[in-house]
């Protein structure tokens, strides 16, 4: 970690601020969870679901599954059809720490992995998403974390500091990538009190 105390806390989204996981659509779609954990990890996995995050239109993603798994069609059309049904709500407590830092004046920034028409609807049903004061969106920049370049466009984007900055995340690569361009960072698990580790870096929470 940086010797300099931060001044600006950057937040991921997925499983930072929204409770997201396809298990919360799939568990309507499979009645059986080992067909559900089979399809997760074999049709619609992680890093197909990743390229959307890098950009990849939906229709093209799901047409490219339905080739190779046409007796599947209705489950992987449901990835996009109802995709809003992966997000089982927000963390409260995180919300609750960003809408703090806000109103004391912290800056506050985004680097997400996310497709940027499924952020759009994430916007619309959870407008705290819309106020951050600058963020990079993987699907805009076809960028993903953790790769270095994502994290330098944030800091030359928005004029910031690498060493002023705090990164919050779920997903530990993520926040290694962070503190190997300067920043300081927090893994963010369930365990994890959020505004305790702000406060130990300084901020009003």
């Amino acid at each position: 970690m940086t010797a300099k105390a931060p001044t600006t806390v950057v937040f991921d989204i997925g499983n930072v601020l929204l409770r997201w996981d396809p298990r919360n659509l799939y568990r309507k779609v499979f009645s059986d969870e080992a067909e559900m954990e089979w399809f997760l990890s074999t049709v619609c996995t992680n890093q197909w679901n990743l390229e959307q995050d890098r950009g990849r239109d939906w229709e093209e993603a799901v047409a490219l599954l339905v080739t190779d798994f046409p007796d599947h069609h209705t489950a992987i059309r449901a990835y996009h059809d109802r995709w809003e049904e992966t997000v089982a709500g927000v963390f409260e407590d995180n919300v609750a720490v960003l809408g703090h830092l806000r109103d004391a004046g912290v800056p506050n920034y985004c680097i997400t992995n996310f497709s940027s028409p499924k952020l759009g609807l994430s916007k619309k049903r959870y407008p705290f998403l819309a106020s951050f004061d600058g963020i990079i969106v993987s699907g805009d920049e076809q960028l993903l974390k953790p790769e270095p370049a994502i994290y330098h466009l944030l800091l030359s984007r928005y004029g910031l500091q690498a060493e002023d900055c705090i990164f919050i995340d779920d997903s530990k690569a993520n926040v290694e990538g962070a503190k190997a361009v300067g920043m300081h960072a927090i893994h963010f698990v369930e365990s994890v009190d959020l505004a305790v580790e702000l406060r130990q870096h300084g901020f009003p929470v």
